[in-house]
């Protein structure tokens, strides 16, 4: 195969959150970044980055050391940090290493509670991105796809993922700790994602007494608010309310702190500086750890979580190795797909235009549908218009695949498939039958 896979990460396993939140890669564009261009080293990208991990996976030249100089230099070079620091934490996984590596990580594999379900529909949305950004390719595209069916493999044959608990489970049980029952207490969610909706159903679950939404946009606050009969604010509201609330967790995805010391001053004051307990969920962090010079503050971030987590996850670890068991088929079965590639980088490029026509036919139609078209329905069309595209290059692919068997070569009919596909993009005049006289 003339294209090798690389994945380079950060997680939980290999670097602090300090580390994780310096390099995160919220808003980072693989082409826009430079990381991703027709003449480079790296063809394809995709950038996974979440509380727990920041994930480059990526299909490049041969030559490791240029495609991980690359992707170093562009990661650090768009933190604003030095590579050789992003250096000293990497990890780096190829080819069948880095397949296996991201199977895991959609069958919640790798994460920091075994088994949650978060971590799936953030590969999904990231993968949707790359999509839009036109930064995946054939390779990756597979892939992923392949990621998604593997993770319902493990969920549907294993009880991996059976009363999953989530990072925001963790986080409520680490409040019952320091409060015990929390019947009479009040909680704050800053930030209405998923991971806040989660928070409030597992603390609703224990009693909670009233919970208060923080969001940016405020319809989105009383979306969740009135789902939980409880109370929606702006995030510029949010130090009115503090005093009420006890247990505070904060979820947003700003790229800066939104509560620091100098802000709960007064906020614990007026409480008669009773205790607050304060999660911070996010990547970047939420709240400045300097509140932890406050007495009666208590500030946990995701890493504090782990300790709470371990203690869930005795009875996974045998669903963990059957579930490994089917990554390791699925692996083998791709691992298979993608040495057929090695025929000619023709059906790379062939399956590649198709699903570039296909994706942007698939958005024109939607353009011309109700606007609240359910995803159900958005992924039927999407999945309707990949099928089409196998289907339609079946034949051709199957044709270059039988010639080079029989006859030893296919430069000829890689030609032909090229030019008959118009593969290299040459320019087509308006009228190619007339001739250079007009006639």
């Amino acid at each position: 195969m003339e294209h090798k896979i690389h994945l380079f990460g950060l997680s939980h396993k290999t670097a602090e959150v300090e580390i994780r939140e310096k390099f995160a890669l919220t808003g980072f564009n693989p082409i826009d970044a430079g990381l991703v261009t027709k003449q480079g080293p790296v063809c394809e990208a995709l950038i996974l980055s979440t509380c727990n991990r920041v994930e480059v996976l990526c299909v490049g030249i041969p030559e490791d050391e240029q495609v991980r100089n690359r992707v170093l230099e562009t990661w650090a070079g768009f933190c604003g940090a030095q590579a050789d620091l992003l250096a000293r934490h990497i990890y780096h996984y190829t080819d069948r290493d880095a397949v296996r590596h991201l199977f895991s990580v959609a069958a919640s594999l790798d994460s920091m509670v075994l088994g949650e379900p978060q971590i799936l529909g953030q590969l999904k949305d990231a993968y949707r991105k790359a999509v839009d950004e036109h930064s995946t390719g054939v390779i990756i595209n597979r892939m992923l796809h392949k990621s998604f069916s593997s993770a319902k493999r493990t969920r549907s044959e294993t009880a991996v993922s059976s009363s999953a608990v989530s990072i925001s489970y963790a986080a409520v049980e680490l409040a019952k700790k320091i409060f015990g029952e929390l019947d009479n207490h009040r909680a704050m969610l800053i930030g209405a994602g998923e991971m806040a909706e989660l928070a409030a159903l597992h603390l609703l679950n224990q009693g909670l007494k009233e919970i208060m939404v923080a969001n940016r946009t405020l319809e989105r606050a009383r979306e969740l608010a009135d789902r939980f009969q409880g109370k929606a604010m702006c995030l510029e509201d949010i130090f009115n309310y503090l005093p009420q609330a006890d247990i505070i967790i904060s979820s947003t995805g700003s790229s800066s702190a939104i509560i620091r010391a100098r802000d709960l001053r007064e906020v614990l004051r007026k409480r008669k500086h009773s205790p607050m307990f304060f999660i911070d969920i996010a990547v970047p962090r939420d709240i400045d750890p300097d509140v932890n010079q406050l007495d009666n503050i208590y500030l946990y971030d995701i890493d504090d979580l782990q300790e709470v987590v371990e203690e869930n996850l005795a009875g996974r670890k045998e669903e963990a190795r059957k579930a490994e068991g089917i990554i390791e088929q699925e692996v083998a079965k791709f691992e298979k797909w993608l040495n057929s590639l090695d025929l000619s980088p023709t059906i790379v490029d062939l399956l590649n235009k198709g699903e570039t026509i296909a994706r942007k036919e698939v958005k024109k139609s939607l353009r011309n549908l109700p606007a609240d078209l359910d995803d159900k329905t958005r992924q039927t069309m999407e999945h309707l218009a990949e099928s089409l595209v196998g289907k339609l290059y079946h034949d051709p692919i199957a044709f270059l695949k039988r010639r080079s068997r029989e006859e030893g070569s296919s430069e000829k009919y890689i030609d032909l498939a090229r030019k008959v596909f118009n593969l290299d993009e040459e320019q087509i005049p308006d009228n190619p039958h007339a001739d250079k006289k007009g006639k």
